[in-house]
């Protein structure tokens, strides 16, 4: 019993710790308009289509799939699994959609709180 205390203890001071990661994951994804993207494409998003969409040096794309699994985890993406049709071939993976929240997010939603987000 004293080593679940222990593991709950330590599990909850990790949390708040790292508690900043979920709202600087979620600012970054705005500032790459990672909602916006996905909501042009208009169906789920294979990882490989939403990193050519994005303007980023090509050294710092490995690092869209770790901030994709945040944000999923946090309810703002979907994950599920696609194909796609490409020029040569069809490639077959996990995309990424929407989830309700993502679309608060989004520039020309009406409801929108993408500027306060990025305020604060």
């Amino acid at each position: 019993m004293l080593s679940k205390n222990l593991l709950h203890s330590q599990t909850h001071i990790w949390n708040h710790i790292f508690s900043f990661m979920k709202s600087m994951s979620l600012k970054c994804a705005i500032q790459l308009q990672i909602p916006d993207i996905i909501d042009r494409y208009d169906s789920p998003m294979l990882l490989s289509e939403l990193v050519e969409a994005l303007t980023i040096k090509p050294k710092r794309t490995h690092f869209v799939y770790r901030l994709m699994r945040i944000l999923v985890h946090t309810g703002f993406f979907v994950k599920q699994s696609v194909s796609a049709t490409r020029q040569y071939d069809e490639e077959e993976g996990e995309g990424y959609s929407l989830a309700p929240p993502s679309r608060l997010l989004l520039k020309e939603d009406p409801l929108s709180i993408r500027s306060f987000l990025l305020i604060f």
